[in-house]
């Protein structure tokens, strides 16, 4: 690949500009909205002039509710030689691509999954899709070549390609994306009139659940309108389990013991669904799970502690293979997890002894 068309320079597309031009790919640039497109070629993504004839490859980054007619103006237009886009919802679109009629054996559908709560070219960088999927969902019409040159955009990005069908693709991430976020907002939104006395209570947990609440709704509204029902779906088995986890907390409150004791088994048999399921989640790099010994360390909220801490692991042969933080409520310091493999766990812990680190059972 020696040119590409980024049509869209948001947060994904601006982000595929700069891993393409980085790696010598001449990367042009186009949106709506042209002072975005400046300002995506401002931090390094390409040029916004229009290129001066076909390129080998046009990245569609445009939301999925307007994927199908930006794709069909380009394909018309004959500006590339392969087409993909990269949204978050791969059936819909496609769909509306063969019901205009259009040739689709240059089109291929793409999502790489990652992201940020932030948006817009300012929030890119090259090496966002770094070490993480990248779903394509090829046909049997899909030119080989088209194969070809969006494998090597999954590899200027440093991504992981993963071959899957277009709706196995909006199903799947309905259960691992769009329904969490819904979620996550749900929870969130509780938070939204509370007792300043029981936000300030906020620990780790409810930060873990709420973050991805932060994202913007404009463009999740875009991304549910694309696929709601296997969202809608998903939605309403928690909603069973939510009636049935309800229920058995109010048995727990019964006077009843055979109430509290059905009450009981409720509440486990959901807690150890959940275990069975949190499991089940990727590891490190994607590889399977694997279960680290977790070493605590008080810090004070100043510049050079966190860097301190891993050179003083490093000096001792220590990988740390994770970091949680969590900040302490009204003060300036917190703790430190640091994930570590099971045998390191006590070299670890007598060396930041050692080196004067406070450490937490």
């Amino acid at each position: 690949m020696r040119t590409a068309l980024v049509i869209g320079t948001g947060l994904i597309g601006t982000s595929a500009a700069l891993a393409l031009a980085r790696r010598g790919v001449a990367v042009h640039l186009a949106d709506h909205d042209p002072g975005q497109a400046r300002t995506a070629a401002a931090l390094g993504a390409g040029t916004d002039d229009a290129p001066d004839g076909p390129v080998d490859l046009a990245i569609v980054a445009a939301p999925p509710a307007h994927v199908a007619k930006v794709l069909a103006d380009a394909m018309r237009r004959g500006l590339a030689r392969g087409y993909l886009d990269v949204a978050s919802v791969k059936g819909g679109p496609r769909r509306e691509l063969e019901a205009l009629g259009l040739d689709l054996t240059s089109y291929l559908g793409t999502h790489p999954m990652s992201g940020r709560e932030k948006s817009g070219p300012l929030a890119a960088t090259a090496d966002l899709f770094e070490g993480r999927p990248w779903v394509l969902t090829p046909t049997r019409d899909t030119d080989t070549e088209v194969l070809n040159l969006a494998l090597e955009l999954v590899s200027h990005c440093r991504a992981v390609p993963v071959l899957m069908d277009a709706d196995a693709h909006d199903r799947a991430v309905a259960l691992v994306s769009h329904m969490p976020h819904l979620v996550s907002s749900m929870v969130a939104a509780r938070l939204e009139h509370a007792e300043e006395s029981a936000v300030r209570l906020c620990g780790q947990g409810i930060r873990d659940v709420t973050r991805i609440a932060a994202s913007d709704p404009r463009m999740w509204i875009d991304i549910l309108s694309a696929n709601p029902g296997p969202v809608a779906d998903l939605l309403s088995e928690v909603a069973a389990d939510l009636t049935e986890t309800v229920r058995a907390l109010r048995d727990l409150e019964s006077a009843d013991e055979t109430r509290r004791d059905e009450g009981s088994a409720g509440i486990e048999n959901l807690l150890r669904r959940g275990n069975a399921g949190q499991v089940r989640v990727p590891g490190k790099h994607g590889s399977a799970p694997r279960a680290y010994e977790t070493v605590v360390v008080l810090i004070d909220d100043q510049p050079g502690q966190l860097a301190r801490i891993f050179a003083d692991a490093g000096r001792a042969g220590v990988n740390i293979e994770d970091v949680r933080i969590e900040h302490a409520t009204g003060q300036q310091a917190g703790l430190v997890q640091l994930l570590v493999e099971p045998q390191a766990q006590e070299a670890l812990k007598e060396a930041l002894r050692e080196r004067g680190w406070a450490l937490r059972q």
